[in-house]
Formats: structure tokens, C-alpha cells, sequence
């Protein structure tokens, strides 16, 4: 043992007599030895432990296995009362939102007092507030766009106008599609389920044809930040993975045997991915 016991300063050290280092030394490996040893046997202990207070509560093992002598918890005697919230309890519900949340006031005023009916006037400073939160009426907006075809005075050629760059040459536009993409990953709803959603809350009938057109756009587009970002993950230090069966379908007439897909999910702490596999296809 070269370097100085802690505790001891180094000039004290070399001064020490060689026997007594020699001994210190001996003794130094010797409580390392043992501490190692009490560390093992503290880890045995708890497992043991761990092991003989097993139970069917507490654990996978079946009742059968917990022995004669096993007493199961005596349940809990019940209070008397009726099940849910008991009466003139304040009761629970969301939480108010900022008043820069709220879209409209409305103020209520009592007419009259309800003791001895005098006509009342005037405003509360504190008012008792209650919110109801509603979605409003959602109907498609529809734009049409006309290109018209005009002929020229001097050659007599017909020139046609085209659509702007920032127009979606699809019959649906960047929203409407992003919601069919969500509605086929994020939540994995099935063609019919997804016909049915457009159609009885957003008010779109859309084919099953063009679900499977939009969602091949959307799978075309993401194709590269897919990639990037799933070699990405590959690099991670820590990464967990798992896998489960799912059914695919032939909607877009790339299953025609039926074929059961999987799905695989890895999650990085920076990205994760979702894979989608059936035959030969992979959907992102």
C-alpha cells in the first residue's frame, strides 16, 4: 500500500515505522475484505426475506401455495354509509380557467330578495362563478377554387391559371388530412371507424380509397424525418423496445391474404417511434 491511509498525513506517514505500516496495511485489506463480505450477506438477507414474505397478495404465486398457516387480512368493516359522495360535501370538479380563457360573460342577478321580496339592484364584486366548457358546431369549410381558361386578343391562345403553390392539389386540405393521419396512428381507428368519425362529428364523407390516398401522402412526407429520427434512436444508450400483434387489413390492397401486422415501439428519452409492419409494407 503506496498512498497514506485517509486520515493520516502524509509526513506522519513516512514517518511511521515500516512494522507498523506493514501492519496497518495488512489491516486495511483486511476491513475492505470484510465489508465486501457484509455486503453480500446483506443482499442474501433482503432476498431471503423478500422470498419468505411472499405471498398470493403480493405476488404471482397461486393461493394454494400460501400453507395452512397463512391468514389472509381481515377486511375492513364498512361504515354504515352509502356509497359516493356524502351529503353537504363541497363535491369535486375542474378547475376554474383564467378569465383570459373565457370566450363569454354571462351575469346573473336575483330580482328579488328571497326573504321579503324587495326588488334588489346593484352588482356583486365577488361573484360565485361557474364555468361550462362546449365545443362549438363543427362544420367542413369547402373552397373552391376557379381557374379560369382566358384566350389572347393578339394570338388567340388560351392560357389557363393554375393552382398556388400554398393550395393543396389533394381534395383535402392539410388539416382535414393531418386528423385522418391521427385517426390511423395516434389512435388507431379502422377505415369504417374513421368514416364514421369524419362523418357524424366533423361532417366529411370521405371513401375508404381516398382514407388509404391521404394516408400514403402523409406516410410519403414523413418518410425522411422517420429515418432521421429512428437513426437517431438506434445511437441512444438506453433504449426500450417492445412489440404486440395487431390486425391491418387490405384497404389498400397491399394484404390481400389478410396477413396479421405487428407493431414496435421504441422509446428513447428524446424521440420515439412507432413501427407498423404487415408482409413486406411498413407504415409509420
Amino acid at each position: 500500500m503506496t498512498a497514506h491511509p485517509a486520515g493520516i498525513p502524509e509526513a506522519d506517514w513516512l514517518e511511521t515505522p515500516a512494522s507498523v505500516r506493514a501492519l496497518i496495511n495488512a489491516q486495511q485489506q483486511e476491513i475492505e475484505l470484510l465489508r465486501g463480505q457484509l455486503t453480500s450477506l446483506a443482499t442474501e438477507l433482503a432476498n431471503l426475506r423478500e422470498r419468505i414474505g411472499r405471498s398470493s397478495r403480493n405476488s404471482s404465486k397461486p393461493p394454494s401455495s400460501d400453507g395452512l398457516g397463512f391468514k389472509p387480512p381481515e377486511r375492513r368493516k364498512g361504515s354504515g354509509r352509502k356509497r359516493g359522495g356524502q351529503q353537504g360535501h363541497p363535491g369535486s370538479g375542474p378547475e376554474l380557467l383564467s378569465i383570459e380563457r373565457v370566450d363569454q360573460v354571462v351575469d346573473h342577478h336575483p330580482d328579488a330578495c328571497r326573504r321579503c321580496g324587495t326588488l334588489l339592484q346593484g352588482e356583486d364584486l365577488d361573484p360565485l362563478r361557474h364555468q361550462v366548457i362546449e365545443i362549438p358546431p363543427i362544420t367542413p369549410l369547402v373552397i373552391e377554387h376557379r381557374l379560369h381558361r382566358l384566350v389572347c386578343p393578339c394570338c388567340s391562345t388560351s392560357t389557363c391559371a393554375s393552382l398556388p403553390a400554398d393550395v393543396e392539389a389533394s381534395h383535402y386540405g392539410p388539416r382535414l388530412s393531418a386528423l385522418v393521419g391521427l385517426l390511423g396512428s395516434a389512435f388507431p381507428l379502422s377505415f369504417s371507424k374513421t368514416q364514421a368519425l369524419l362523418q357524424q362529428l366533423v361532417g366529411v364523407e370521405m371513401s375508404r380509397g381516398a382514407i388509404a390516398r391521404v394516408r400514403q401522402r402523409l406516410s410519403a412526407a414523413l418518410e425522411q424525418p422517420m429515418q432521421e429520427a429512428l437513426a437517431f434512436a438506434r445511437v441512444q444508450p438506453v433504449a426500450y423496445v417492445d412489440e404486440t400483434g395487431a390486425p391491418t387489413g387490405n384497404a389498400d390492397g397491399n394484404n390481400p391474404t389478410g396477413k396479421r401486422g405487428w407493431q414496435w415501439v421504441m422509446v428513447t428519452c428524446p424521440v420515439s417511434i412507432r413501427l407498423m409492419a404487415c408482409a413486406n409494407q411498413v407504415d409509420r
